[in-house]
């Protein structure tokens, strides 16, 4: 069944659901996607003037209201209403039934996320503060801890089997769903709703990143801010959105008639141990997580056609980033395709390997690479075929995603063409 252990079940992707910045669901998402519409804006939830950092990627076209009704919509932060939204938007494209009313052991949720409610915790704090306790959501306690996503989750739908959320900084995304294949080749589940979300766009949050100067200070365009492997590049733009996937052990989908978007065939993890924000020099342990992901899928580096990088827009990162890939590919860098997706929805911390795992998956089944953006100024340290500023026709057979966080933590994943 595997080409390294017949005996391993395989784990494939049947529904997907992304709530981003430039596209909330399936066919929202990839048109702006194809099109090349960026979903990054001029920050409008909060005044932006006490930091240098101006910009970031709201999602505007998304109403909870369609997904809750009133007395959920008390229980629920913007956090976990995005979680809950998102796998409903996986599970429809899935075509997979759910009830709470008859819940299922066999279906678990592998969720991430790097902040929580740490928002709305930040909103109700204001509130408390001025008000007393007395104005403070009495749900509050039940939202700010990260695990309220898959626990909500779970509520929701009825289901009964392996459930977590990591919180694992910028990673956490790719970490859930490579968690997810975990689950699936041990046989603890049949259906996993992997992903996650992140709702960080409140003044504390943002000022504090702002005040570690990690974020972009651009002051033009604020759609042209993320500019990953561009010479002037100088920070990511943070975003909010959420992102989930079905993951499914393929007899199971085959028995059902689902469709099938790619395979999950590898994942790795590992840690600088090093810094908790500048990556390793030399970047070894980023090199050796593209080979431990490259390996438990049993593939060598020449077949992996497309790399979604990490590609946070920041000077040290994406650079690091590139030399790695290199390291890891040899000769056959100068091959691959590769891309810096985050200019479409900035970066959602902990959701960005989620949403940029489904990303893979529509590239694979479309046929279509996407760009990396707003791309003018060459830098010679990046200088990997990063498809800049238009997308590619071109179908390749095997893709890896990668993630990197905060605490030096790195994540990789490899997606494959269905078989």
């Amino acid at each position: 069944m595997n080409r390294r252990d017949p005996t391993r079940l395989r784990a494939v992707v049947t529904g997907l659901g992304p709530i981003t910045a430039c596209g909330s669901g399936k066919t929202a998402f990839w048109q702006a996607i194809c099109a090349g519409r960026s979903g990054i804006g001029p920050i409008t939830r909060f005044d932006p003037a006490p930091f240098a950092a101006r910009c970031a990627g709201e999602v505007r076209d998304w109403e909870p209201a369609d997904f809750f009704p009133p007395h959920r919509l008390k229980r629920l932060d913007r956090y976990s209403r995005l979680a809950v939204a998102s796998a409903l938007l996986a599970l429809e494209d899935a075509g997979l039934p759910w009830s709470r009313n008859a819940p299922q052991a066999r279906v678990g949720v592998s969720f991430g996320t790097a902040l929580g409610g740490i928002s709305d915790a930040e909103t109700e704090h204001e509130r408390f503060l001025s008000r007393g306790m007395r104005a403070v959501n009495p749900s509050l306690a039940l939202q700010i801890f990260g695990g309220a996503a898959h626990s909500n989750i779970a509520l929701e739908c009825g289901f009964r089997g392996f459930a977590t959320t990591n919180s694992n900084s910028c990673a956490s995304g790719v970490i859930a769903v490579g968690e997810a294949l975990r689950i699936i080749r041990e046989g603890r589940a049949d259906v996993v709703v992997a992903g996650a979300a992140e709702a960080p766009l409140s003044p504390l949050t943002f000022g504090a990143f702002d005040a570690i100067r990690t974020m972009s200070r651009w002051r033009g365009e604020p759609a042209l801010a993320c500019r990953p492997f561009d010479r002037e590049r100088d920070g990511f733009v943070m975003g909010e959105g959420a992102a989930s996937l079905i993951v499914e052990e393929r007899g199971h989908a085959l028995a059902r008639g689902a469709r099938i978007y790619g395979e999950l065939t590898g994942y790795a993890l590992t840690n600088d141990a090093y810094h908790m924000t500048t990556p390793l020099p030399g970047g070894e342990a980023v090199s050796h997580c593209m080979r431990l992901a490259l390996a438990d899928a049993a593939l060598p580096p020449e077949a992996i056609g497309y790399i979604n990088a990490h590609a946070s827009s920041t000077q040290l990162n994406d650079a690091n980033e590139i030399a790695c890939i290199k390291a890891v590919f040899g000769p056959h860098a100068q091959r691959l395709a590769l891309s810096g997706t985050k200019p479409f929805t900035a970066h959602p911390l902990g959701a960005a390997g989620a949403v940029e795992s489904i990303l893979c998956l529509l590239a694979l089944a479309e046929g279509y690479l996407p760009p990396t953006l707003h791309h003018r100024t060459p830098d010679p340290a990046c200088d990997l075929d990063i498809l800049p500023n238009h997308g590619r026709q071109q179908r390749v057979s095997a893709m890896l995603n990668n993630a990197f966080g905060f605490g030096g933590i790195n994540a990789s994943v490899v997606f494959e063409a269905a078989r």
